[in-house]
């Protein structure tokens, strides 16, 4: 099923975050965006049992987070890729949690996982950063506009910065 079949859609980031929150849900999706697609290799990097396994698997496929395609033609085995819609959603996420969960490790042998740029094909680290000026943005440095002031950015950092 394609994703223009079944779009994935979500209200306010709510079901997504229900979805990923699930013990295995978010685990099973981190390893699948980097690089662990068939059902065995998840289990074994995983260390969940197969009855669990399936279970996620099937759930994530029907959430759209997932899509399974046949890799053998002589028995009912899957590779497991995330689909486009959901490569918006979960990729920044698992990014930015990976990259935390990286920089945050008491365990000094931690090697952060590398990223490729597929445009530009360099490695990178990518970081949020200001659609207006181009400057890396930290959790500090943003602040939620007022309804009301949300159309209009004139006078906005001026007010943020007061707060």
């Amino acid at each position: 099923m394609t994703d223009k079949a079944r779009p994935v859609t979500f209200q306010h980031g709510q079901a997504f975050l229900a979805a990923i929150s699930e013990r295995w849900n978010y685990q099973i999706l981190r390893e699948v965006f980097f690089g662990v697609h068939r059902f065995g290799e998840l289990k074994r990097e995983l260390g969940i049992s197969a009855t669990m396994l399936t279970a996620r698997l099937n759930h994530l496929t029907e959430l759209g987070l997932l899509e399974k395609h046949a890799y053998r033609a002589d028995k009912p085995w899957y590779e497991y890729r995330l689909t486009e819609g959901a490569r918006e959603l979960v990729v920044p996420a698992v990014v930015a949690v990976t990259h935390w969960a990286e920089s945050h490790a008491d365990d000094e042998a931690t090697t952060p996982r590398a990223l490729l740029h597929t445009s530009c094909g360099y490695r990178t680290e990518p970081y949020l950063s200001c659609s207006h000026c181009h400057q890396p943005i930290g959790a500090a440095d943003l602040y939620p506009l007022p309804e009301k002031e949300s159309a209009s950015t004139e006078g906005a950092a001026s007010e943020a910065g007061a707060k």
